[in-house]
């Protein structure tokens, strides 16, 4: 059976203006093997769930400086359940208070990277809890 490589979307929702840490993030991930969609700057969380939908990722990550976290991220969360597509991995990065880090935990995000984490903590994460050798669809 052929190995499926690991989808991953990273988006930035809301007003952030500033995209290059992400812009990092996905260049790394691609360089890991895995096949990686950019949203691009100011996305509304409809457009992020649409796009994470559309794209059949296997993982969402939310790259964030503006602070609008507890706003944003829920709402991705519960559109996510609510198209039927909850199994597909949350990871955010950004500026995130570790105070945070509970709450957005709790309602589904699945690891938080802060500012001091590095691309290859993301990479290995998601190699440890997406998985390799995904079965290919048909």
């Amino acid at each position: 059976m052929a190995e499926k490589k690991i989808r991953v979307l990273v988006a930035k929702p809301g007003l952030d203006g500033h995209d290059r840490g992400a812009k990092v993030v996905c260049r790394s991930l691609r360089d890991a093997g895995f096949e990686v969609i950019y949203t691009g700057l100011r996305r509304t969380p409809e457009e992020i769930v649409s796009a994470a939908i559309q794209e059949d990722v296997d993982v969402v990550g939310l790259s964030i400086l503006s602070g609008a976290h507890n706003v944003l991220f829920p709402k991705i969360i519960d559109l996510l359940k609510e198209k039927e597509a909850g199994d597909i991995a949350v990871i955010a990065g950004g500026i995130i208070p570790e105070k945070d880090i509970p709450g957005l935990e709790k309602i589904g995000i699945s690891m938080i990277f802060l500012q001091c984490s590095s691309t290859q903590d993301i990479v290995k994460w998601i190699e440890e809890n997406v998985g390799k050798g995904l079965p290919e669809s048909k």
